[in-house]
């Protein structure tokens, strides 16, 4: 009724798995995403620092890219950089930072990463007290 299979798997064989094959463990796919997800917020938080400059914004920046480049092996994350007003306003660039920062929370907590949770779920309550007067306002 059904064919048999007459090739060969890709991803294993009955010696183990495909060496070909690209294998990373749980962990290591965690540090990845979870580097990203501070990069990114990294990216936004230089955006936010080049239009509303603060101390709290440079503290956050360089204790973000410390936490990237630990995920990262010691590489220093890039930094881009920003000069001058871009077009989205500073409430969406909190909004933005806020989701970043509630991603971040969530794979730091699934790896059972005790600095980078801190650190994401730190940045959401100043981004969400960011928004609180200007979303007041605009009501």
């Amino acid at each position: 009724m059904y064919e048999p299979i007459r090739t060969k798997s890709v991803h294993s064989t009955v010696d183990g798995p495909n060496p070909d094959f690209p294998h990373r463990s749980r962990e290591e796919e965690l540090d990845i995403q979870l580097a990203g997800h501070l990069a990114a917020l990294l990216a936004v938080t230089d955006e936010l620092r080049a239009t509303e400059p603060s101390a709290d914004l440079d503290t956050a920046a360089e204790r973000l890219a410390e936490q990237v480049g630990r995920l990262r092996g010691g590489r220093t994350p890039v930094r881009a950089a920003t000069s001058g007003r871009r077009e989205r306003g500073t409430a969406a660039l909190h909004r933005r930072a806020h989701a970043l920062a509630g991603r971040a929370l969530v794979v730091a907590a699934s790896r059972a990463d005790t600095a980078a949770a801190i650190l994401a779920a730190e940045r959401m309550d100043a981004h969400s007290a960011a928004l609180e007067p200007r979303e007041l306002a605009s009501r």
